[in-house]
């Protein structure tokens, strides 16, 4: 794993393209396409509350106890939302100058394009190693579940500084429609994560009849009140994550797939498998899931009853695709306000 860091504006153009060397002679150049693939408008000055604090780049880094944080992927396939997930992050926060963004990169230069979109924002960009997880990973029922950066969250330990003690993780495919500072100050009490649980939900479809059937497999759900949740939204406790040593019980549970196949569905079941019944409960208005349908046919869904602060379209279907597309669902008109896409050069 490589960090890139960029804090509060400052970048050192010198050291990018010793990086890029150093990984390998192709980064560079498919960096270079990559980030001139897309083109986005730039995004308005938010200053929405006189009482926040400083906006100075100098007097800010990433280790200031005062700001929030947000990690989120910057991938080719999803950029366009994650771009939009950011604006509408930005859009309604009383305090958009107090968020600090993690972007988890794989194999593109994407640093210069979120500069030129977003000219005061603070973030860094962390690079991580698909390596590190393409002999974990196996078959999932999408082929976009099987993208090593969808593992990148597994390991925010390892890639964020070790004075980000909390961070939210979000998912690139939602858009946020209240004060994401609400969600940080969510309380996990003695929990590694917090997320919104569903426990109406037919957790047994998650994993195979071979998994339930044995014993030794599924008997680590035995005593422990297992509910579904969604791990695009998550607020997470990297101290108590690193001392329980969560990052090696999800990988041991890839390893076990691997040789028994005991779920069909990418990333998430691991960390069923690990966190289900120690999850610290978030309202369910912070990930109002499932837009996107399911992981086939991706077709048009309702919101859940309820308020609603957080937007998710979880599933096959996307809302840039299908905005694109000229077929949009009628829920798709809520992520489009945030859509900050402006043409391909390509």
């Amino acid at each position: 794993m490589f960090r890139i860091t960029r804090f509060s504006g400052f970048f050192s153009a010198a050291m990018f393209v010793i990086v890029l060397v150093i990984l390998s002679p192709s980064f560079q150049s498919e960096a270079i396409r990559s980030s001139h693939r897309f083109s986005f408008r730039k995004a308005p000055p938010f200053r929405n509350a006189a009482e926040c604090g400083s906006i100075s780049g100098e007097t800010t880094t990433v280790c200031d106890p005062s700001l929030v944080h947000v990690a989120i992927t910057l991938d080719v396939d999803y950029l366009r939302g994650s771009i939009a997930a950011v604006h509408s992050i930005l859009h309604n926060s009383l305090c958009p100058e107090n968020i600090f963004f993690h972007f988890l990169v794989s194999d593109t230069n994407l640093q210069t394009l979120v500069e030129s979109t977003f000219p005061n924002l603070k973030f860094n960009v962390y690079y991580f190693d698909p390596n590190i997880v393409a002999h974990l990973i196996s078959s999932s029922v999408r082929q976009a579940l099987e993208q090593p950066l969808n593992y990148a969250r597994n390991y925010l330990v390892d890639l964020l500084e070790s004075c980000v003690e909390r961070v939210i993780y979000l998912d690139s495919d939602l858009v946020v429609v209240d004060d994401v500072a609400k969600l940080w100050s969510a309380s996990l009490d003695s929990r590694a994560i917090g997320a919104p649980e569903y426990c109406h939900a037919n957790f047994t479809k998650y994993f195979t009849a071979g998994f339930w059937s044995e014993p030794r497999l599924s008997g680590t759900f035995a005593q422990r009140r297992a509910c579904y949740f969604n791990t695009g939204v998550m607020v997470m406790d990297l101290v108590k994550w690193r001392k329980e040593g969560y990052t090696k019980r999800i990988e041991r549970w890839m390893e076990i797939q691997k040789s028994d196949r005991i779920y069909e569905l990418g990333s998430l079941p691991p960390f069923l498998l690990v966190f289900a019944g120690h999850v610290a409960p978030i309202e369910h208005r912070w990930n109002q899931h499932g837009l996107g349908g399911d992981n086939v046919k991706g077709s048009c869904r309702d919101l859940h009853p309820g308020p609603v602060s957080l937007l998710h379209w979880s599933g096959s279907g996307k809302p840039w695709i299908r905005l694109s597309s000229k077929r949009p669902c009628p829920l798709d008109s809520l992520w489009a306000p945030f859509d900050l896409y402006a043409h391909s050069s390509s």
